[in-house]
């Protein structure tokens, strides 16, 4: 058994010595320093990566990491919600802000002002959106039905923020598969835009081959699972199709007491196939604006 250590630096370390001491450290420490070893793995062994996560991952900061992981080749396919393509557009061409959690939430709706935790998005965010999204709607008309990933790879097209992940993966010709699309601001944006272009239609079934090919195609596969609900079971789900992940790197604060499928570790995937038995894993319990960070840049290390 190895031995637990204290951390005893005389000065400030570098990334990478803080992460080795976070290997003999204990608790969801050594979690993340497996995590980061688990990363270097998928890359190493030319794995089929499919990153996964949340919307209120692209209100934060960590779009940027996104956004660099899609360009230096570190996801072949995403696999997120509706809201994260609001977020990613609306940031390419204005701010969200820093608030509180404590907030007064009717005084912020009096003011015209959402809040996603400490973020504040202001309701003019989204009538940009609306606009940003009129072109693609009429573009998209033309060519109905269209699949999740054509939608979203319309929007890449017209986004030159290279900060955004959408622009990126409309550079890279990297699948972005948002099976919920319509729950979301583009949901909403639908409902206007076919009063307009009555043949408009999205098919979410559309894109269940192309994500199925990857699957089946690629000699190993594996998932950065940031967050949980529809974003990590797509991705854990299509990996049925080739009797499961080879690696999966799981980063949630959701537990697994009420059975819910967000809480759920990796270990509990391997009963219904979702990660093959000799699969490779680790779950960082964390917010993963704390944790993903370390991980991403001790990785490139």
């Amino acid at each position: 058994m190895d031995e637990i250590k204290d951390f005893k630096f005389g000065k400030a370390p570098k990334l990478s010595e803080l992460i080795d001491a976070y290997g003999d450290a204990g608790f969801q420490a050594t979690e993340l320093s497996n995590a980061v070893e688990l990363m270097k793995k998928m890359k190493k062994e030319k794995c089929t990566i499919f990153l996964a996560f949340t919307a209120n991952m692209v209100a934060s900061g960590l779009r940027g990491i996104f956004a660099q992981m899609v360009k230096e080749g570190w996801a072949d396919a995403i696999i997120t919600t509706g809201g994260s393509l609001d977020h990613d557009m609306i940031k390419a061409y204005d701010s969200y802000f820093l608030g509180s959690f404590s907030a007064d939430d009717a005084k912020l709706h009096q003011e015209g002002v959402n809040r996603i935790g400490n973020i504040l998005v202001p309701n003019d965010r989204y009538e940009l959106l609306e606009e940003k999204l009129k072109p693609i709607f009429a573009e998209l008309a033309k060519r109905s039905p269209v699949s999740p990933s054509e939608f979203a790879m319309e929007m890449g097209r017209n986004i030159k923020d290279e900060n955004s992940f959408l622009h990126w993966a409309y550079e890279k010709k990297v699948p972005v598969f948002s099976p919920g699309i319509t729950d979301s601001a583009i949901g909403l944006q639908t409902y206007f835009a076919k009063q307009k272009h009555k043949e408009f239609a999205i098919d979410v079934t559309k894109d269940m081959k192309g994500l199925a090919d990857i699957v089946l195609n690629a000699d190993k596969t594996a998932a950065i699972v940031l967050g949980g609900g529809i974003s990590k079971h797509h991705t854990i789900g299509v990996n049925l199709l080739r009797g499961g992940l080879d690696y999966a790197l799981y980063v949630s604060t959701s537990e697994s007491y009420d059975g819910s499928l967000s809480g759920a570790p990796a270990s509990e995937a391997i009963s219904w196939g979702k990660i093959s038995e000799e699969g490779k894993h680790v779950t960082v319990r964390a917010d993963a604006t704390l944790a993903f960070p370390l991980i991403w840049y001790a990785a490139q290390e």
